[in-house]
């Protein structure tokens, strides 16, 4: 069966996907690092690509910006397409000065000080954790790789932090003791949403901005440091 926002038939998605938010990356993935591949989905242009990795059959698929987009392709595979591990990939901002561009952070645990718990399941929750299953994976493949990793708690935003009047009054309601070590736009949607339908999530991050960053990475770099994160995930789906 398709979805309203997905046409791809049963059995056409793996039972893990690897999720971008950029459709064009999702792309970019495939056309570079799967083969067979196959254009599975590309309604609203959400594309969803079925191949093989070193053998495995894996799925990459858009999830667009933010917590709803998000929680509406995450929930539908989950729930449609007997998806049973979900892996984003993406950005983030750096709220530490340690932290270089490009390096990657994998979630601990994602603060939102949204509703969107509240709203799909009537449960006033903030704070969310991944698979810890599928974390320790991702650890154990950074360390056999020889990848460097920062594993950290994270915040979830519902608009672009950059773009917010005054950062430090948010970081000010966040729980004390949190300590966020980058922000990002859909990982506490992902990581619920698999809560609530008992599936397992992780979310890894490249860090592409920071207040105490001044230099700005080309083009080439900016891919490069991508890269490793996609191989990153990719070698840890082998193991789920």
């Amino acid at each position: 069966m398709s979805t309203p926002h997905n046409e791809a038939k049963q059995g056409e998605i793996a039972k893990t996907v690897i999720m971008p938010g950029d459709p064009l990356r999702a792309k970019y993935i495939a056309e570079n690092f799967l083969e067979n591949v196959k254009l599975v989905n590309q309604v609203r242009g959400m594309y969803a690509y079925t191949g093989t990795y070193q053998g495995k059959e894996i799925t990459v698929m858009a999830s667009g910006m933010g917590m709803p987009s998000m929680g509406i392709y995450s929930y539908e595979l989950y729930q449609f397409y007997g998806v049973e591990n979900i892996i984003r990939i993406g950005s983030c901002g750096s709220y530490k000065p340690e932290l270089k561009l490009f390096d990657i952070v994998l979630s601990e645990n994602a603060f939102s000080e949204g509703n969107f718990a509240l709203t799909l399941n009537n449960e006033d929750c903030h704070i969310v954790a991944p698979s810890k299953d599928l974390n320790d994976k991702i650890i154990e493949t950074a360390n056999s790789t020889g990848t460097s990793l920062v594993v950290g708690n994270t915040v979830c935003t519902d608009c672009f932090d950059v773009y917010m009047t005054d950062v430090n009054q948010f970081l000010a309601r966040i729980p004390e003791g949190f300590n966020p070590v980058s922000a990002e736009m859909e990982a506490f949607s992902l990581f619920y949403v698999a809560k609530v339908l008992q599936k397992k999530a992780s979310c890894l991050m490249s860090v592409v901005d920071s207040k105490f960053i001044k230099e700005i990475a080309t083009p080439e770099e900016r891919q490069n440091g991508l890269n490793t994160m996609i191989k990153l995930a990719l070698n840890s789906a082998l193991k789920v």
